[in-house]
């Protein structure tokens, strides 16, 4: 993979498939060298090749489990090797452990995974890459949470999954106020309702280009851009 790409280097967790996929898609087509982190090493290959067919980019798989805090080491040793740097993480992986469980009768282990997966994957992954980001001239790191895990528009059911992504959107504004002044810039989005595997069953419509897009746009913002929000479509939602 060239370390000289025009945009940078951008690293997708989650990627074979759904948001993470379209994300990567379409960071390949504004001239990134993208990085598609998958746990089926093989899935990522054949959504890597697909996507450097589409878009003539360099598109390359990345074994990677975000649940496990070894598969997320090797990961970053890997990426520091080759390519050696690194622009953007994107951090989509996630699992919805616990949909329609009641909070009053919670099932712990399914809010484990849960947390194991969108909070605590996201964050290793985050801290483990820190070095590679900071040597980049304009290090963005977008978390990919959902209007579930904002506090102001919390409701009932699936406590696993809305915890977990309340920390997420916990973990944006720690960082993006630690990282400020190295030129990071953090934010959480909310893709919106998304017809992908996890939420075309739930009776989702909105299209995977247009839920992706609010991500890229945050990937690839201006130095003067915003860090530490939380955005669904470009527009603020309220923590």
């Amino acid at each position: 993979m060239s370390a000289h790409s025009t945009a940078g280097v951008a690293l997708v967790s989650g990627a074979n498939r759904g948001i993470g996929r379209e994300v990567g898609r379409q960071l390949a087509e504004r001239g990134y060298a993208v990085l598609l982190g998958a746990r089926d090493e093989a899935k990522g290959r054949a959504a890597a090749e697909d996507i450097s067919r589409q878009t003539g980019a360099d598109v390359r798989a990345l074994a990677l489990d975000v649940a496990s805090p070894q598969s997320i080491a090797a990961a970053a040793a890997q990426v520091s090797a080759d390519p050696g740097r690194l622009d953007v993480l994107v951090n989509n992986a996630g699992v919805g452990s616990d949909f329609g469980v009641s909070g009053a009768a919670p099932d712990f282990e399914a809010m484990g995974r849960a947390l194991e997966t969108n909070f605590y994957g996201a964050y290793r992954l985050t801290v483990a890459l820190l070095d590679l980001l900071r040597a980049s001239e304009h290090p963005r790191i977008v978390n990919v949470s959902s209007g579930m895990g904002g506090v102001a528009e919390m409701g009932g059911w699936s406590p696993g999954y809305r915890v977990s992504k309340a920390a997420m959107n916990a973990m944006t504004r720690i960082l993006s106020t630690e990282l400020h002044e190295q030129g990071f810039l953090v934010n959480s989005a909310c893709p919106g309702f998304v017809n992908t595997d996890m939420g075309g069953p739930m009776g989702a419509t909105k299209s995977v280009e247009d839920g992706a897009a609010g991500v890229v746009w945050l990937a690839t913002l201006p130095d003067d851009g915003p860090t530490g929000g939380f955005f669904r479509d470009g527009r603020p939602v309220t923590f």
